[in-house]
C-alpha cells in the first residue's frame, strides 16, 4: 500500500510503502475492544474502600435483651442495617487489571493501524520538527494538513519544540513510537506518523 509523504507545511515530499502485514489486515473489532478494555482496566487505581462491620468502632455490647421486648433479635450496633454501621459487600482495595497476552497486544496494534489505513485516516510526514515552540504556528500547519483531532507518533523521542507547541492544542496527542497504543489510536480521528516512526514500527511488528 503506497501512501504520499507530506511535509509539515502540507507539501508533497515523496511517497512510502506501507507493509501489508501491518497496515493491510481486516480489522477485528472484538480484538480492539478487548485491548481497549485491558488498557482502561490497567489504568484504574482500585483504591476505593469502605469499612465493613469489623472495621467500625462501636461498642460490642448487646443492644437489649434477647427475649421479652417484642423486637428483633439484634446483637451488634455495627451491623450494616444500622445507621453508622458497617457497609455490606462494599468496594475494597483491589486490582482491576485483566489478562491480555503480549502476542495479542501486538496483533491488536496491527489491527488498529489497519483500521486507520482502511479508513484513509493515516498521514505520513517527513519529520515533526519546529524551529520555535510556537503553538500558533503549529496550529496553522495542522490546518493545512486538515487535522483537528490527531495522534502524532514520532521516532525514539519527540522533538522538544514540537512537543511544547503541541501540548496546548486540544484533541492532539504526541507520543514517541515506544508509547503507541490501541486506545490512543482509536480515540483520535487521524493518525500522523513520521518516517522515523514508520521505520521503527516496521522493525517492531514485522
Amino acid at each position: 500500500m503506497e501512501i504520499q509523504v507530506l511535509s509539515l507545511d502540507g507539501k508533497k515530499a515523496g511517497s512510502v510503502q506501507l507493509p501489508e502485514t501491518i497496515f493491510g489486515l481486516e480489522p477485528r473489532t472484538d480484538l480492539l475492544h478487548r485491548c481497549v478494555n485491558w488498557q482502561l482496566n490497567k489504568r484504574r487505581a482500585g483504591t476505593h474502600k469502605v469499612k465493613n462491620r469489623a472495621e467500625i468502632w462501636r461498642t460490642g455490647k448487646k443492644m437489649y435483651g434477647q427475649k421479652g421486648t417484642g423486637r428483633a433479635r439484634h446483637g451488634s450496633a455495627r451491623a450494616p442495617l444500622f445507621r453508622g454501621g458497617g457497609r455490606a459487600f462494599g468496594p475494597v482495595v483491589r486490582s482491576h487489571e485483566t489478562g491480555f497476552p503480549k502476542q495479542l497486544r501486538a496483533l491488536a496494534l496491527k489491527h488498529a493501524l489497519s483500521a486507520k489505513a482502511k479508513a484513509s485516516d493515516i498521514i505520513v510526514i517527513d519529520a515533526a520538527k519546529l524551529g520555535e515552540p510556537k503553538t500558533k504556528a503549529l496550529a496553522k500547519n495542522f490546518e493545512k494538513l486538515g487535522l483537528t483531532s490527531a495522534l502524532v507518533i514520532d521516532g525514539a523521542e519527540v522533538e522538544k519544540n514540537f512537543g511544547l507547541a503541541a501540548r496546548n492544542l486540544p484533541e492532539v496527542d504526541v507520543l514517541p513510537v515506544a508509547g503507541i497504543n490501541v486506545y490512543d489510536i482509536m480515540r483520535r480521528n487521524k493518525l500522523v506518523l513520521t518516517k522515523a516512526a514508520l521505520d521503527a514500527l516496521e522493525a517492531r511488528l514485522k
